[in-house]
């Protein structure tokens, strides 16, 4: 005999595993938080939920709607949607429960008013030392703190990756804190090669509570940075002389901050985007504020017949897009002027002096052997993004491709 699925037992309750609801604005969030699952409702499609989770059956749920609403209700559609979304069980499956996460009291511990105290001395700390030591105020020229230029490169690699999963450490460790699950991928985000923290299960907490979890990896790289700043000061960092124990720390702490910078590329979707898409409510800010921008510049340009129709956008992406799509711009500027006036001039030196090395005939073997090395790994840093990002474009088209023919 075949198994009875939820949707087919329109005669007896429907079994349901625990969901958690929110309601936010307009609609309702029901989900379910061992598997990640959620979806919105309107509230009295959320209303029609509770009563099947709380024993009606399908009949008597679709009676209590018409009474309630004075409309009739496709309670099978329901049912089927719930189904999909895993929310529903079977007379054989126990309802889950949800164990508790690992960590979640590290997560308190990361964010308890002790902690605090200690993240504002700290940060304290550096803003009077580099007040009192301007040298000690990160600076690009700091990434070059040795002659051998592999062994700068490598350094950072080093240095810097652990930090990036500080920083998605404490996304994650914020967001446990809550009871949220979380997971950890690797992709690319235009041609930057970038590690994220899915956090799904804060749609199913109240919005203020999110801006923490948000806000965490922008916080670990301000303690970092600090925190490489009074390191740098203890190890004779600043001063005419400065050690190179110092002057790594500041080159790191130089890199941690264009990280920080990298949050204000607008033209991305960082953890600026993400918490004022969560301030205002959004559903698609970051295509519609694209689409408005290339509609400005279209105008601007006489080319009327490449406007866009954003009718049917969100209403609220649409006007916040008014005002988001100038942030873009700014975010553009922030970039190029990173590149052009920081990270760019520091490799061309270094690019420059490796090449020199061979054309000089005075390098010694070591020396030569650095610049080898250096123009390996500058190389395959540039290309490698951009070799995944052609490749994940030539995937995408061809399964374009085989779809439509």
């Amino acid at each position: 005999m075949p198994e009875q699925t939820a949707s087919q037992s329109t005669g007896k309750p429907i079994l349901f595993h625990p969901l958690v609801y929110l309601e936010d604005g307009d609609g309702v969030t029901i989900g379910r938080a061992d598997i990640d699952s959620y979806a919105i409702f309107p509230p009295d499609g959320a209303q029609l939920v509770r009563w099947l989770e709380a024993g009606a059956t399908a009949d008597e749920a679709a009676r209590r709607y018409r009474d309630t609403y004075g409309e009739s209700a496709d309670v099978e559609d329901v049912l089927a949607a719930l189904e999909e979304l895993g929310f529903t069980r079977t007379e054989d499956e126990a309802p889950t429960e949800t164990a508790p996460l690992r960590w979640q009291r590290l997560g308190r511990a990361m964010f308890s008013p002790y902690a605090w105290f200690c993240y504002a001395a700290l940060m304290l700390t550096a803003v009077v030392l580099t007040v009192r030591s301007p040298s000690l105020l990160p600076r690009s020229h700091d990434l070059v703190f040795s002659s051998y230029y592999s062994l700068v490169n490598l350094t950072l690699l080093v240095a810097v990756t652990p930090l990036i999963a500080l920083h998605e450490i404490f996304h994650a460790l914020a967001g446990r804190r809550l009871g949220i699950r979380s997971r950890v991928s690797m992709s690319y985000r235009f041609y930057f090669l970038v590690v994220e923290t899915a956090l799904d299960g804060l749609v199913a907490v109240p919005r203020r509570k999110r801006y923490l979890p948000i806000l965490a990896g922008m916080l670990a790289d301000v303690l970092v940075l600090c925190a490489l700043v009074v390191l740098a000061d203890l190890l004779g960092g600043a001063g005419n002389h400065p050690s190179l124990a110092g002057r790594v720390c500041l080159g790191v702490a130089f890199a941690t901050f264009t990280r920080l910078l990298w949050q204000f590329f607008f033209y991305l979707r960082t953890d600026i985007y993400v918490l004022i898409t969560t301030v205002l409510g959004s559903v698609d800010l970051h295509s519609v504020a694209l689409r408005t921008l290339r509609n400005h510049a279209n105008r601007l340009l006489g080319r009327r017949d490449r406007i866009v129709d954003l009718s049917t956008a969100h209403p609220v992406d649409l006007k916040a897009a008014r005002w988001y799509s100038w942030l873009v711009l700014v975010g553009y500027t922030i970039s190029l002027s990173t590149t052009l006036f920081a990270l760019l001039p520091v490799f061309v030196h270094m690019f420059l002096s490796s090449v020199a090395r061979f054309t000089s005939g005075e390098a010694s073997s070591l020396r030569l052997l650095d610049s080898v090395a250096f123009l390996i790994l500058l190389l395959t840093q540039t290309l490698l993004p951009l070799w995944i990002a052609l490749r994940d474009r030539a995937r995408r088209r061809a399964q374009f491709t085989h779809v439509t023919t």
